[in-house]
């Protein structure tokens, strides 16, 4: 035991003395802290409030061809929040100049005898043509329009038998929705992305940041004095990453407190101690994956591609930006590499479900087990270097 004691304390004073030596550098470094400030704040500000997913006022111009009460009532109906009628062509050609040039999304074409048709009987096709160059708004735009179709057709139908347009539910076998929305009850978009965007910004400084400071430990030719010096490699490496941590955890907590919660109102429904002891365990394993590239790298622009060259797959590869329903199933096994795709589902689960760590169990274990492989490979690439 005294033994231990006689290690353990200078230790601790050598793993102080380079926590300290790592925050002072880093406190020198004003530009890298400015940049840090920004990213941390006014970006996940810009993330959140000015990206959307759904479609809002998509401009549309009318062709129509009846010009009836009917087909004033067909355009009527596409408005705000989701339409906007910007205008009446006569020809099909300046419609489709007008989505040549990005003027308009939307050309709705209504044809001859559209009321004549509704009022007999028969059937009248309405034309639609979407600029689908947003792959996303296009298929939401046609969806939203498809809705707005059937059900002017389906009342239609009922007036001209004589039947209120409530007189469905009792006259035909209709399927109601009862749907219930949980956990964003008013599916705002700035939720999803304002975190989305600061696991993002976690994930790049997370990597960057331990990677910068072993390599500039290399171009100042220090890293050769702390190798000859009475610390181990772990003694070299983790005070970097611890302290990297500690900036990084400030940086996520500038976000939440400052940005997501008190302007966008997003709740926190877990518990905020386990979301940033997870975040720190989070920082670890992709630290483990900067230091990788410093022991490869032998400046600071080296390092900064190699960080590239691993963030790149970690982000297209974490969910957040594609559903991992909508990969190829091969690209979807890739997926569980991905540290952030574990960390995506431990934020959202703690901080918008109110999940523990036993409902976050599988993605603890997932994201700590890469963090211990990732960490043991740069360390044991860090001594191979120096022996």
């Amino acid at each position: 035991m005294t033994n231990f004691v006689r290690w353990l304390v200078p230790a601790v004073r050598r793993f102080r003395a380079m926590l300290v030596k790592e925050l002072k550098q880093l406190g020198r470094d004003r530009v890298l802290l400015a940049f840090i400030l920004y990213a941390f704040t006014v970006d996940i500000f810009l993330a959140a409030s000015g990206v959307s997913l759904s479609l809002n006022n998509a401009a549309t111009l009318v062709q129509d061809h009846d010009r009836t009460a009917a087909s004033r009532e067909l355009t009527g109906r596409f408005r705000p929040p989701y339409f906007r009628i910007d205008g009446q062509v006569a020809h099909d050609r300046d419609g489709l100049a007008a989505l040549d040039s990005g003027q308009a999304m939307i050309l709705l074409s209504i044809p001859p005898d559209l009321q004549k048709n509704l009022a007999t009987g028969r059937q009248s096709q309405v034309a639609m043509q979407v600029d689908t160059t947003n792959s996303v708004l296009g298929f939401l735009a046609t969806s939203d329009a498809r809705q707005i179709l059937a059900r002017f057709g389906l009342e239609s139908a009922l007036a001209r038998l004589g039947m209120p347009a409530g007189g469905a539910q009792a006259a035909l076998p209709v399927v109601n929705n009862e749907i219930r929305v949980w956990y964003n009850p008013n599916q705002d978009d700035s939720w999803f992305m304002g975190i989305s965007q600061m696991l993002n910004i976690t994930t790049v400084f997370s990597v960057l940041l331990p990677a910068a400071a072993m390599v500039r430990e290399k171009e100042r030719g220090t890293v050769e004095q702390l190798v000859v010096s009475p610390l181990s490699p772990l003694g070299i490496l983790l005070p970097k990453v611890v302290s990297m941590t500690g900036v990084i955890l400030c940086g996520i907590a500038l976000s939440l407190f400052l940005i997501l919660i008190p302007l966008f109102g997003i709740p926190v429904k877990g518990s905020v101690g386990l979301f940033f002891g997870l975040s720190a365990l989070y920082v670890f394993t992709t630290a483990g994956l900067g230091l990788f590239a410093a022991t490869i790298a032998r400046n600071l622009a080296q390092a900064g591609m190699l960080s590239i060259l691993i963030l790149a797959p970690m982000l297209f590869l974490s969910g957040a930006w594609t559903p991992p329903e909508a990969m190829p199933s091969w690209l979807r096994g890739l997926m569980f590499a991905s540290p952030l795709h574990y960390y995506l589902d431990i934020a959202f689960g703690v901080l918008l479900k109110g999940q523990g760590v036993g409902e976050l169990a599988v993605s603890i274990a997932g994201m700590g087990g890469i963090g211990i492989l990732v960490f043991a490979a740069g360390l044991v690439l860090f001594r191979r270097q120096f022996d």
